[in-house]
């Protein structure tokens, strides 16, 4: 076979299917499997070799929905805008194909196969050769933890990927301890590799690693973290969990019994700035009084929960981090689960006075833990940032569904009104299957960032003004 070929596999008299590790699949994720040659791309980055944690400054983009062409050619266009803002490093929500024509990410059935809606593979290549020409790290999200719910074929190759018995939110998790499970680790193993070798990736945002269900003798993050380093010695690659156990552990070295990787995302800074600024309190919120006490004990030592009860979780919740320097820790205002998981996908800067936004920006910005902006937070879109699927009718009917009587208990405890959301349902026809704003028919989606790219001429954001990271880069330029 050669490059551009296509091809489906039959197993057992079944089928036939996709390539579990299929490169490429130009036809949706129900389509034939392209072959793709990895080593005709001309790389011109060979003189670089990532940037060191200590100047990690984080910026989570969705290519979908950062500019109007919701592509990877439409990121490289923002790449000097990026540039100049003075962040160090994109994070690409999931790339990992899904079906239907738009997603927020979480779905992905085909982790090794970049999403075709956004480009062909080497156009994901050309965004990080041109990332790394601009002296910036590209970081991608990558879900180890469930396959979305239409379109995943491992399980027509072996009965082996999913465990039963330890399912996750969001339905079975993969087999990392069982029987047999060594081939299913290898294949995750072999994806974060795939990322790293095949896309010069600097580095991986692990999505809730506290959902990988693993009691074996060496946790597979500890594996995967080693093999990485092994494969790429003269680069400095970033390993980064999402983890809302708050266990030291993760980022540790492994002589010391942890898992090595580099740092991990701390839900206990964005949390209590909820609390402070907009009154939250329902749901995990109900952990947080809300004083500057408290919110000065997390930016000293990183989180809160060290072991103290949680009233949420009805446990105690959490380690003590001493001795971990402060940029083991992710700090954020917003990202894309704390906006798209809110039931109107509402940003903080849309709830606060302004000036209690820029206070919380400069004490995000000057603390000593890594900081993240989420795309448009910098100049204060005025635009929401939903969930969006596009799923077939049925299945994107009982996921609107579910997020209504979910959003609706939210809103009881709460004691706010969602009726906006119903109303807005109404309007999709499909809750839970439209991207933000529809689209018509034939066309392309018009999710929430299109209305103007991020920075852009005539902007009506507020600007979050001159504050600047402790190192004093430049960031977050005033309104021209």
């Amino acid at each position: 076979m050669r490059a551009g070929d296509r091809y489906r596999y039959r197993v057992d008299g079944r089928g036939p299917f996709p390539d579990p590790a299929s490169r490429f699949q130009p036809e949706g994720v129900h389509g034939p499997s392209e072959v793709v040659d990895g080593q005709t791309f001309r790389w011109t980055d060979s003189g670089w070799t990532g940037i060191a944690l200590e100047d990690l400054v984080l910026y989570e983009l969705h290519v979908g929905t950062f500019t109007p062409a919701g592509t990877y050619a439409g990121v490289v266009d923002r790449l000097p805008y990026l540039r100049d803002l003075g962040v160090t490093a994109i994070e690409l929500l999931p790339l990992g194909d899904f079906p239907g024509e738009r997603n927020w990410g979480y779905d992905g059935v085909a982790p090794f196969a970049p999403a075709r809606c956004y480009g062909r593979p080497d156009d994901l290549r050309r965004l990080v050769d041109e990332a790394h020409r601009h002296r910036l790290a590209v970081l991608l999200d990558v879900v180890y933890n469930h396959f979305g719910p239409d379109g995943a074929c491992v399980g027509q190759f072996s009965p082996h990927y999913f465990s039963a018995r330890k399912p996750t939110p969001w339905g079975a998790a993969l087999n990392l301890d069982g029987d047999h499970a060594r081939g299913v680790r290898e294949f995750l193993i072999e994806n974060a590799l795939h990322w790293v070798h095949e896309y010069h990736l600097d580095g991986l945002r692990l999505d809730a690693t506290h959902a990988l269900r693993d009691e074996g003798a060496r946790h597979v993050l500890v594996e995967m973290q080693s093999r990485l380093r092994a494969s790429a010695r003269e680069r400095r690659l970033l390993l980064i969990a999402e983890d809302n156990r708050n266990r030291p552990r993760l980022v540790r070295p492994e002589a010391e019994g942890g898992y090595g990787l580099d740092a991990q995302w701390s839900d206990d800074f964005h949390h209590q700035l909820r609390r402070i600024l907009a009154g939250d309190h329902e749901g995990y919120y109900a952990d947080y009084r809300g004083s500057v006490a408290d919110l000065a004990k997390t930016v000293r030592d990183g989180w809160l929960y060290r072991g103290e009860y949680s009233v949420y979780r009805k446990q105690d919740w959490g380690e003590d981090p001493a001795g971990l320097s402060p940029r083991r820790f992710v700090f954020y205002l917003q990202n894309h689960d704390q906006v798209g998981n809110r039931a109107h996908g509402e940003r903080l800067h849309h709830e606060i006075d302004p000036a209690a936004w820029r206070a919380a920006s400069v004490l995000l910005l000057t603390a000593p833990e890594v900081p993240l902006l989420f795309m448009g937070q910098e100049w204060s879109a005025p635009s929401p940032f939903l969930f969006f699927t596009d799923h077939h009718e049925r299945l994107g009917a009982r996921i609107g569904e579910g997020r209504r009587k979910e959003f609706s208990e939210r809103a009881a405890a709460s004691g706010r009104d969602l009726g906006g959301l119903r109303r807005a349902g109404a309007r999709r026809g499909r809750p839970g299957s439209r991207a933000p704003g529809g689209r018509r028919e034939g066309g392309r989606p018009r999710p929430p960032e299109r209305r103007r790219p991020p920075g852009g001429p005539g902007s009506r954001g507020r600007a979050l003004g001159g504050a600047a990271h402790h190192r004093r880069r430049r960031l977050l330029p005033g309104p021209a």
